[in-house]
């Protein structure tokens, strides 16, 4: 089986090695041994940091990155957990696409001023009441 240093493996996945370090520390990579002083990888790792990657652009913690794969390595992917991850970005969506229709009718209102616009001022309630802010349901950690 072919092997990749540290470096190489920086390298090819575009993550940076003290983020490797990190990931191994928290346990989501592992490396087979060193090189000298590197640390040096299987193949198959450049996989997993894709994985990893998915998961922190869709917004999972690493703790929860690190309950998707089971014990010997494979993905064991909870498809509950997905669902609920999809969503969580449509209303993400849903919300940031009526703050974008919101600011682009603001940008356009004949009104005299923004505040004696009726659009604008649903917008200016909405931020006050928080629901144009990010999700707050979620508990944990975030790392």
């Amino acid at each position: 089986m072919m092997t990749m240093d540290i470096v190489e493996v920086a390298r090819r996945s575009g993550v940076p090695a003290s983020t490797l370090r990190f990931y191994e520390e928290k346990g989501l990579i592992r490396s087979i041994g060193r090189r000298g002083l590197r640390r040096v990888f299987d193949v198959p790792v450049l996989e997993r940091l894709a994985l990893i990657a998915l998961g922190r652009v869709a917004g999972f913690s690493l703790d929860e990155i690190a309950r998707m794969f089971a014990p010997d390595g494979r993905p064991r992917i909870d498809r509950r957990m997905l669902r609920a991850r999809a969503d969580e970005l449509d209303r993400t969506i849903r919300r940031l696409n009526a703050l974008r229709d919101g600011l682009r009718h603001a940008a356009a209102c004949p009104a005299p001023s923004h505040m004696e616009c009726p659009t604008f001022r649903r917008i200016l309630r909405a931020a006050a009441s928080g629901a144009l802010g990010p999700e707050k349901k979620r508990l944990g950690k975030r790392n």
